[in-house]
């Protein structure tokens, strides 16, 4: 039996190729209208009840009581990232003063825990758009995340790439999970969480395909060079979508270690969505 789609779930997504395989199918699909804005905006929107559910920074579920989390699908890494990383033009550890993605929350978090847990250096963060040029030029290093971390030649700028990714795994063992769907709780049923985990699946068995599509389209969008191999061995090698029992452990670990750096007031442990 059909079900009639009242009011469709409004979904804010990740504008990067990394969610690309989440939302696999869903432009089309009547139960959800989609919009993508960079990370923040998604926490932002979600806040101000401008969207029903967001792909938000993990560290945003900390910002307001009441939310919610889709299970089994996610935004994460084990080891090495490649799309959210510390481009460095001095050694680590004269890092005095570091220009943050304006698009991150979640990794301007993790970059305050790892300086304080793991590279011993307490540099100062400067908000900046994501332009590495311009950002290195005011900074000895350039917090960027998503497709412009992912694409940028950053050996041709005469820089060290340090992977958030990978120093997250390297102290403590565990996955890193970036982003999320949530909202508040009764912003999706059973049949839209099904959906969106199916979304999921599709997307990660047609992943080249996604990210073939992908690449052009961004080299088209931006003029910049974008390698379709590499966006290939990105969803493939890098990204890794569950959210089981080590990602929400992880999560757990990251945000309690938010708290004690004093970057959130409070660490709730997730609640999900019934599926």
């Amino acid at each position: 039996m059909d079900h009639p789609i009242v009011n469709p779930v409004r979904l804010g997504a990740v504008d990067y190729l990394n969610v690309r395989p989440l939302v696999a199918g869903l432009d089309d699909e009547p139960m959800f209208s989609l919009r993508f804005d960079a990370p923040s905006v998604c926490a932002t929107l979600l806040g101000n009840g401008e969207i029903d559910l967001g792909m938000i920074p993990t560290i945003a579920y900390q910002y307001r009581e009441g939310y919610r989390v889709v299970p089994g699908a996610a935004i994460g890494s084990e080891g090495p990232v490649a799309s959210v990383a510390l481009f460095t033009k001095v050694p680590l550890a004269k890092i005095g003063r570091v220009a943050s993605d304006t698009s991150s929350n979640t990794s301007v978090a993790l970059l305050r825990v790892l300086a304080a847990e793991r590279f011993r250096i307490s540099p100062d963060l400067i908000p900046a758009a994501p332009d590495l040029a311009a950002m290195i030029a005011q900074a000895d290093a350039a917090l960027l995340i998503g497709d412009p971390a992912l694409f940028a030649d950053h050996a041709a700028m005469g820089l060290e790439k340090i992977d958030l990714g990978a120093e997250w795994t390297a102290m403590t063992g565990l996955p890193f999970v970036w982003a999320f769907w949530a909202g508040c709780d009764g912003a999706i049923d059973e049949r839209g969480v099904a959906r969106l985990q199916r979304a999921r699946r599709e997307g990660e068995a047609d992943s080249d395909a996604i990210a073939d599509a992908y690449a052009t389209a961004y080299a088209q969008r931006t003029g910049l060079t974008a390698d379709t191999a590499l966006a290939r061995r990105y969803l493939r090698d890098n990204i890794k979508y569950d959210l089981g029992e080590r990602e929400a452990a992880a999560i757990e670990r990251f945000h309690a270690a938010a708290r004690q750096a004093g970057i959130i007031t409070r660490a709730e442990p997730l609640r999900y969505f019934r599926a």
